[in-house]
């Protein structure tokens, strides 16, 4: 079954950006944008999104992708 992944580690290690760093520019917490990392959570707020896409310069189709993990 096809599902939606947050592909956020892949971004933070091709930008050299920490989880302290990013939660600091983006203003969220280590624990939250850790779980949003390891796609624990099941929601995530567009103003959330925007800004981690305006610090990692990237489109919100690179955090977000749909289909199989294969």
């Amino acid at each position: 079954m096809a599902d939606i992944r947050i592909e956020l580690d892949a971004l933070m290690k091709e930008r050299g950006i920490s989880l302290k760093e990013l939660s600091e520019k983006v203003g969220i917490t280590n624990i939250n944008l850790s779980r949003l990392r390891n796609g624990k959570v099941r929601a995530i707020r567009f103003s959330t999104l925007k800004k981690l896409c305006e610090v990692l310069k990237c489109e919100p189709g690179d955090i977000l992708k749909y289909g199989d993990d294969d």
